[in-house]
């Protein structure tokens, strides 16, 4: 599933060797958070495969999508599934330094 909101914002699912890997582009804001839940609200709920967000090309994300995340982290950990998130850009994994966030976060590889 793929949405696009006016070419600011992109998120596109993958079934990669047995798990749910969603790509983010671009820039993820309260102007496109309810079209993020959209594509994230069949996969949080699907325990049985594993999901991993990445967000190497993830260009900006605010409180909502850091809340947004959370969310889903925390759906996740109380059905006992796996969540992760792969290659976080420099800068983001700055700001979820800085929030407090980061431990949260199983990261699998950084991009920098």
């Amino acid at each position: 599933m793929t949405t696009n909101k006016s070419d600011k914002f992109n998120a596109r699912t993958v079934l990669e060797e047995g798990k749910s890997v969603v790509y983010l582009s671009g820039e993820l804001d309260l102007s496109v958070a309810p079209d993020f839940r959209l594509v994230m609200e069949p996969l949080v709920g699907d325990s049985d495969v594993d999901l991993v967000i990445n967000l190497k090309d993830l260009k900006y994300i605010d409180s909502t999508g850091i809340g947004i995340l959370l969310s889903i982290l925390k759906a996740r950990h109380s059905a006992n599934a796996s969540f992760s998130v792969a290659e976080v850009p420099t800068q983001i994994q700055k700001l979820f330094d800085m929030t407090g966030i980061a431990k949260f976060f199983e990261p699998q590889g950084n991009s920098q």
